[in-house]
């Protein structure tokens, strides 16, 4: 398993594009991966014949474990085979039907690894004592326990008869449509009804996620300061600005304006355009600006290159094209590495207020709010105006709050004051 992004820890085998037997060139594209961030595409660092697949579609792995084995035609690779075969480097590695696997030279009765017991169900479920005999993989025993399934009555369809993922899979399909009789209540529940509760396992971003925001939340001294931005001008800047963009096919939204204010208030402040490196703080002559884009399986931040120095309208295509690229895995790392400074913006699900965690090594973030119509006094009377209320997460070991407080105020005036960047 290749280190295909630069934060990469395990990859998820999607889809095999060779089979077992298929010839294979150099450079030649050996397999989809989903990596922590994108799909990828797995090349051949050699030539020869795919001769063995030890990992199977849907199922993950470290990198630097063996995935497959390419060789000569009849060179012999038993050593190879049995070296992958070590407990930590195959246990839990289903094969699967779209690469077809031919059975072990010496099977090795899997090793069952540890499991969470099953909660007890609202209504108990009689179930066979666990088989002592019967060959499965370990998700294959753990998918059985979960969904009731006696592993002794599945007809196994991996090597020499091993019951593997998608057996229990289409075992619990069909038990599950048995039991659906036509008079029987329909429930908005997806589950059968004998199960509590659903376990979904983590997508590779999902777990990338999870272990950044523990290294951030936790060991970073995060603070928080918030501002709240009269918008009336930028709003009117956005439309003439649309206006001017409309035949080019573009449209900038409000989040693309306080892109380019806030690598425009950057450039004023380079003591917020940092990292923290442990013995020392990176501060940038350049601004790159992430932006959190919100997809099925969790949070990606797209970067936009020297936003101090792109237009609006530029701003904005990159902002879509990235965007898109993200929700279909198709990012290549330099698309979503490298940023200086983070935007994370939640205005369009009406959110007014919220915190952001901060993105490690960067030393900021800010966190966008909804604009909305508010009343406030302005020269002794209340008035409607639109406001948007901006809080920084700032790290304290990089950003002392005199200087994150600055920063904000300059923001809040290019928001404000929109010709001041848009000249």
């Amino acid at each position: 398993m290749e280190a295909l992004s630069p934060t990469m820890e395990e990859g998820q085998v999607v889809k095999w594009l060779k089979g077992e037997g298929d010839a294979v060139a150099q450079g030649e594209i050996l397999a989809e991966i989903e990596t922590d961030k994108a799909t990828m595409e797995l090349v051949a660092r050699g030539e020869g014949v795919l001769r063995k697949v030890f990992v199977g579609e849907g199922v993950a792995a470290p990198v630097g474990d063996v995935i497959a084995i390419i060789a000569a035609e009849g060179e012999d690779i038993a050593a190879l085979v049995e070296g992958a075969g070590e407990p930590d480097a195959g246990a839990a590695k289903e094969p699967d039907a779209a690469a077809p696997l031919t059975p072990d030279p010496k099977p090795v009765a899997p090793t069952v690894a540890p499991a969470t017991p099953p909660v007890e169900a609202a209504t108990p479920v009689a179930t066979a004592p666990a088989p002592t005999r019967v060959k499965a993989s370990p998700v294959a025993k753990r998918l059985a326990r979960e969904a009731g399934l006696d592993l002794a009555t599945l007809q196994g369809s991996g090597p020499g008869g091993r019951v593997i993922k998608r057996d229990v899979e289409a075992a619990a399909l069909a038990a599950e449509a048995a039991a659906a009789a036509p008079a029987a209540p329909v429930t908005p529940w997806p589950a059968p009804p004998d199960t509590e509760f659903e376990d979904t396992p983590l997508s590779q971003m999902r777990k990338t996620v999870a272990r950044r925001l523990t290294e951030s939340l936790g060991p970073v001294p995060h603070f928080f300061l918030t501002v709240d931005v009269d918008m009336t001008r930028a709003l009117a800047a956005r439309k003439r600005v649309n206006e001017l963009l409309a035949a080019r096919g573009a449209k900038a939204s409000i989040n693309d304006l306080v892109i380019k204010a806030a690598a425009v208030a950057l450039t004023h402040h380079p003591e917020c355009n940092a990292w923290w490196q442990g013995d020392s703080i990176r501060r940038f002559h350049r601004v790159h600006i992430g932006v959190a884009v919100a997809v099925p399986d969790g949070l990606i931040t797209p970067v936009i290159r020297d936003a101090h120095a792109k237009g609006l309208g530029q701003i904005s295509t990159e902002v879509r094209e990235l965007a898109g690229r993200a929700r279909d895995k198709k990012l290549q790392p330099h698309e979503y590495t490298g940023s200086t400074f983070s935007i994370s913006n939640l205005g369009m699900f009406g959110i007014e207020e919220f915190t952001a965690v901060i993105n490690p090594p960067e030393a900021g973030i800010v966190a966008v709010g909804a604009v909305e119509e508010r009343p406030v006094v302005v020269d002794g009377e209340v008035v409607a105006q639109p406001r948007m209320r901006v809080t920084m997460s700032c790290d304290h070991r990089v950003i002392d709050g005199a200087q994150g407080a600055r920063f904000l105020a300059t923001l809040k005036s290019f928001l404000e004051e929109p010709a001041a960047i848009l000249m």
